[in-house]
């Protein structure tokens, strides 16, 4: 079965750093995108960053662009956010989901459990 673990969310105050990990199992990790989203409560959830299947491509969201860096270990099946100057905007539920294929799709087939990030100011 196709399985993605987020873990690394917490508490933080605004301006520090947090780093997500997603560790993924069940399908050949090197041949597909894994992205990012996340969920803040009453809004819709937003694609933050994804990164295609051999990380030569990476997509930003406007609002992460600087701040947010993607990157992954086809190694170790998993791929990692690295969050910096962190804002209270950026509180939220956050997912790593599955593509379909080696790009960032629009529609990942499947997601982890999602881990919280709660930014204080």
């Amino acid at each position: 079965d196709v399985q993605l673990q987020a873990s690394g969310g917490g508490l933080v105050q605004a301006g520090g750093s947090l780093r997500l990990s997603c560790a993924a199992s069940g399908f050949t990790f090197d041949r597909y995108a894994i992205g990012w989203f996340r969920q803040a409560p009453g809004k819709e959830r937003e694609r933050v960053s994804c990164i295609t299947s051999g990380g030569g491509s990476i997509y930003y969201a406007d609002s992460v662009k600087g701040r947010f860096t993607i990157s992954r270990d086809n190694a170790k099946n998993t791929v990692y956010l690295q969050m910096d100057s962190l804002k209270p905007d950026d509180t939220a539920i956050y997912y790593c989901a599955r593509s379909g294929s080696w790009y960032c799709g629009p529609s990942p087939g499947y997601w982890g459990q999602g881990t919280l990030v709660t930014v204080s100011s």
